[in-house]
């Protein structure tokens, strides 16, 4: 599973974590999202 990230203080939060509360473990702030990893495409040349 994918960890999730706090919008404030940048933490990883680990998602059985989420399944109890949804707030950062580490400052309380209840934004969090998931990170998306960065799609490169290459041109043949």
């Amino acid at each position: 599973m994918t960890d999730y990230k706090c919008f404030n203080c940048k933490k990883h939060v680990k998602p059985d974590y989420i399944k109890k509360k949804i707030r950062c473990p580490y400052c309380g702030y209840k934004v969090l999202y998931k990170e998306r990893s960065v799609s490169t495409t290459v041109k043949a040349v």
